[in-house]
């Protein structure tokens, strides 16, 4: 028997950074984002030789133990060990034999959610494999405790849900942990073209996304008042994206990716660099009319707005700065798990 399980990455289009304790705790955030076909993979074979397996083949990282009720969270692969501990806490509540195979498309600290979508795919296994009778918001709930409580890893919230949820979804991120998932029903044409438009490119570099939204956090802590602005600033901005995509009034979608990423860079030092600065410059001067970088900020991906057909030109001039325009489409479904 073999449990596959995989949850797909996703592009945050708005409201980034307002999903992050304090400022959700304190004023509420909003996010719109939409999952694409990047994914991350988890493959889970049960076993009967009293061992723990686990292997990242994307990362080239292997960790290997006797069956035990708990593994020191430390070392390579967290996230493998911080999930089989709460899902032996909580659920087995007994050591269990298996080998943990994982792969994701995109590199960590790529800024498309790859951690928390993979801890999403292996929480998907154990439920797959356990037959545990969790929903999407419990599984992405049960993600989130695991690497900002148990792991102690800083970042927000939206990741775990759009992992598990899928599509393209206006997020609100209430006090208390109350985090409620609303699906939009945008019209396929609409998707379709801001498909064509949207270009995404990795910068060939990658961050420690910790590092930037402790600084994030620490801000609001200090009331900092340019970053607290900024920060509400962007969640008028998942608003905004929300009613131009619903509407189709896509002709608005650079100049609201664009107000967005000129606010996002007033949160935290850090988010943008002269890199990043070149990069952006390059594609509005190509042709693009706004984007933003992708996740916290500091490297990783970006996305690009470019109307009608200016995204050859951009492509053109981002295949002179060193990185990788990715391939990608929208999709609808978020966790899926099967047993072979």
């Amino acid at each position: 028997m073999i449990i596959r399980s995989r949850a797909p990455l996703r592009l945050g289009l708005a409201g980034g950074g307002t999903d992050v304790s304090p400022y959700s705790d304190q004023f509420g955030g909003a996010i719109l984002n939409a999952t694409i076909s990047l994914q991350t993979y988890a493959s889970l074979k049960p076993t009967d030789n009293g061992k723990i397996v686990f292997r990242a083949v994307d990362r080239n990282e292997h960790f290997e133990t006797e069956a035990t009720d708990f593994i020191e969270p430390k070392g390579d692969l967290l996230l493998h060990k911080g999930v089989y501990n709460r899902i032996i806490k909580e659920f087995s509540k007994q050591p269990m034999s298996f080998e943990l195979t994982t792969y994701s498309d995109a590199p960590a600290g790529s800024g498309l959610g790859t951690s928390s979508t993979l801890v999403v795919a292996i929480l998907g296994a154990f439920v797959e494999w356990l037959k545990l009778p969790l929903g999407e918001y419990d599984i992405a709930k049960l993600a989130y405790d695991i690497e900002r409580e148990d792991l102690g890893m800083a970042g927000g919230k939206q990741d775990q849900y759009a992992a598990t949820f899928g599509g393209v979804n206006f997020m609100e991120f209430l006090p208390n942990d109350n985090v409620i998932v609303n699906p939009l029903r945008v019209n396929p044409i609409f998707l379709n073209e801001l498909e064509h438009n949207l270009l995404l490119y990795y910068t060939q570099t990658s961050r420690v996304s910790a590092n930037i939204i402790e600084k994030q956090s620490q801000n609001v802590k200090e009331k900092n008042t340019q970053s607290v602005d900024a920060m509400h600033k962007l969640k008028e901005q998942a608003q905004m994206m929300k009613e131009a995509m619903l509407k189709g009034q896509l002709e608005k979608i650079g100049k609201i990716l664009d107000f967005g990423w000129q606010n996002k860079k007033q949160m935290a030092e850090g988010i943008s660099n002269s890199q990043i600065d070149e990069i952006y410059d390059a594609c509005m001067n190509a042709g693009s009319i706004g984007g933003k970088i992708s996740g916290a900020g500091g490297g990783g991906f970006m996305i690009f707005y470019c109307p009608e057909n200016t995204k050859h030109k951009v492509a053109e001039v981002l295949s002179q700065l060193g990185g990788q325009v990715k391939k990608y489409h929208f999709t609808k479904n978020g966790l899926t798990t099967w047993t072979i």
